[in-house]
């Protein structure tokens, strides 16, 4: 779960200098940026005591709708959308990106805000409401997606063009399928023909102050990190476009990109990848980069491997040039071949290669391919997870000593810190994966908290405290989350924290045949909470990159439809983070990275393999926390052996830190 920073350029103070090999510069979050450039209204909610404030910053929006609805008025526009991604269809965006950040004064990751000329509606799911709705000013409706009788963002939309009236977006920030999807939904609800405007409206009101597009750069991942090299990988993908009669791929993903070429970048805060697009067609790959970004090793690296470079804004002249030579081909050969492009491509990119003619829409091969590492890819995730796994733990040891034998005053930010800096002196570190959530009493109910130096709480030893973090290392990604307490936690946190960590269990632990998706097996970590009349409001569990994404596709484990249509196979790599929050109380989750492998069963029903998961991280879970009545015998065998392991792997990290070695024996005893 997270929450993401921005860029250097920013004239603000950043909360972490976060440096990496590839570039010394300092991050500031999109929420530092907009409360520092915005006219900011000061909201706190205090909870329990006045150590444990719940500081979110409202934004007046006033000004900048006023001057995007004259925009509108003048293009004769009544609704106007404005998606959270990037033109690449990414995530976690770089802050020159976050328009609807910009006009909404919302921060969260997730959400689309729709305009008309006197409303304004916000929409966003169950990990960000609590956030949304103290971030919020006026001006706005926010809809809850997933709540009952609460309209969607598209249905909203469609409401408020009745009577003819036109919508518009950028095509750039829209999917090819959900631009269609909205413009039969808008046109059956008596609105017009959804408009594609080139030109962004918010970027206008944005004006000068808007952030330069960043221009990090890139460097090559080395073959033992990777465990592919860059002709194999083309010549896979060739070959999956020869069994699909394509005339070549459209490539608009930034991970895919990267993750093809063997090139990592840092335009996006915590994701090493690069803004670019790539063509690979039976005969050639270009790479459509800004080439100031590559070194003459990247060149060279390039030209070895037969890739083209030509300039990043070069795409949709080059699309449009490829669509009118294949309508050529067409005519004159009956070639009925098509671009390929994937269903997470722009709207406008689709419209460039001249549309549902020339263009077939189908889940990334490469996502897919991407999405099952290889064996260096796994033996890395291993061994990163031992090194971030000491990290934590000395991290934790370090907290309960200040909280609790020195009686120190440290603050969210301040731990969060001293986070970084024990992860920063560990082998390969590159950077954080994602802004570390720290997070005390009742603000670890908001599920992605993003704490604020000079405004956040100071940790109460006395309340639940839920630390969310990972980080980039050449040979792979972490993302681990812990909760605990340092003095003496309720009966109420001890039950909610033990029902949580027997979901962690049972899905670390289930076995189910080759073709089951994560949709099927996320009931698994929430069967304990559901026999109490308990949930919580998000997936169970994300793909994972190889020192890529920290959300990676097409796989999950969680409710939402999509998770249902691919199975999970042996080499995917996916969090199981099943959790509680009690708003306004507090929040439990508990997160460790998991690897699907084949297992070994006494019978093949089917002559199906079977397949189970095998845990890398190696953080111990909080002992206060656990109630042992509450745990089978079996729980209580895997936690042992769980334990173990955490305490061979990690314990030569610690031969010359007694206070850490302490904690870990502490902390990993038997049950």
């Amino acid at each position: 779960m997270r929450i993401f920073s921005s860029l250097t350029a920013l004239p603000v103070t950043p909360r972490v200098a976060y440096t990496t090999l590839i570039s010394n510069a300092p991050r500031v979050s999109f929420f530092t940026y907009f409360s520092g450039h915005l006219n900011v209204e000061r909201r706190s909610t205090v909870c329990f005591q006045s150590t444990l404030a719940l500081d979110m910053e409202k934004v007046n929006t006033a000004a900048r709708l006023t001057e995007l609805r004259k925009l509108m008025k003048e293009r004769k526009l009544d609704v106007y959308i404005v998606p959270s991604e990037d033109s690449h269809s990414s995530e976690y965006i770089a802050p020159c990106d976050a328009r609807r950040a910009f006009i909404s004064g919302f921060t969260g990751s997730a959400g689309c805000a729709v305009i008309t000329h006197d409303k304004a509606a916000l929409a966003t799911d169950g990990r960000y409401f609590n956030q949304a709705s103290k971030q919020l000013d006026d001006n706005w409706v926010l809809l809850k997606q997933g709540i009952q009788d609460v309209p969607t963002w598209q249905e909203w939309s469609a409401e408020q063009a009745e009577g003819g009236k036109a919508v518009a977006v950028d095509p750039t920030l829209l999917t090819s399928g959900t631009a269609k999807k909205l413009s039969e939904k808008i046109q059956k609800s008596g609105g017009k023909e959804l408009e594609a405007v080139a030109e962004n409206l918010v970027d206008l009101v944005w004006g000068s102050e808007k952030p330069s597009r960043p221009s990090e750069p890139v460097i090559i991942l080395d073959e033992k990190f990777s465990g592919k090299d860059v002709k194999a990988k083309l010549e896979d993908l060739r070959k999956e476009l020869e069994k699909k009669k394509s005339l070549g791929f459209v490539i608009s993903m930034l991970d895919e990109i990267a993750w093809l070429f063997n090139l990592r970048g840092n335009d996006i805060p915590y994701n090493p990848v690069f803004f670019s697009y790539a063509i690979v067609t039976p005969d050639a790959a270009t790479l459509y980069i800004d080439s100031s970004k590559l070194s003459s090793e990247c060149r060279e690296f390039l030209e070895k491997n037969k890739v083209a470079i030509k300039p990043y804004d070069d795409i949709f002249s080059d699309a449009t040039a490829l669509s009118k030579t294949a309508e050529v081909n067409k005519a004159e050969a009956s070639d009925d071949k098509k671009f390929l492009i994937s269903n997470k491509a722009s709207w406008a990119l689709k419209r460039a290669l001249g549309g549902d003619h020339f263009v077939e829409e189908a889940r990334s091969p490469l996502a897919d391919a991407k999405a099952i590492k290889n064996e260096a890819e796994l033996e890395g995730m291993r061994a990163c997870h031992v090194r971030d796994g000491a990290a934590l733990i000395e991290y934790f040891a370090w907290l309960e000593d200040q909280l609790v034998a020195r009686k120190a005053s440290v603050d969210e930010v301040e731990a969060a810190d001293k986070l970084e800096a024990c992860r920063a002196k560990h082998k390969d570190f590159m950077g954080l994966s994602f802004d570390t959530i720290s997070s005390t009493g009742p603000n670890a109910a908001v599920i992605h908290y993003k704490p604020e130096r000079g405004s956040c709480s100071t940790i109460d030893p006395a309340a639940i405290y839920l630390c969310d973090s990972g980080a980039q290392y050449l040979d792979g990604t972490t993302d681990t989350t812990r909760t605990l307490h340092f003095g003496t936690p309720t009966a109420r946190e001890i039950e909610a924290y033990t029902l949580v960590l027997k979901g962690n269990i049972a899905l670390d632990t289930v076995v189910f045949p080759k073709g089951t998706t994560g949709y099927a097996v996320d009931c698994m970590a929430r069967q304990f909470l559901w026999k109490e009349g308990l949930d919580y409001r998000h997936g169970t569990g994300h793909g994972v990159g190889s020192y890529l994404n920290v959300h990676e596709g097409p796989i999950g484990i969680g409710t939402r439809i999509q998770f249902s249509e691919v199975a999970l196979a042996p080499g995917n790599v996916i969090s199981n983070e099943p959790g509680f929050y009690e708003d306004g109380s507090f929040g439990i989750r508990i997160e460790n990275i998991i690897m699907v492998k084949e297992v070994q069963t006494k019978h093949k029903f089917g002559d199906k393999p079977y397949l189970g998961f095998e845990h890398v991280t190696m953080v111990p879970y909080c002992r206060k926390l656990i109630d042992p009545d509450l745990l089978t015998a079996a729980e209580k065998q895997w936690l042992n052996d769980y334990n173990a392991d955490i305490f061979e792997k990690t314990k030569g990290y610690f031969e010359k830190d007694e206070l850490t070695l302490t904690w870990l024996k502490k902390e990993t005893q038997p049950f």
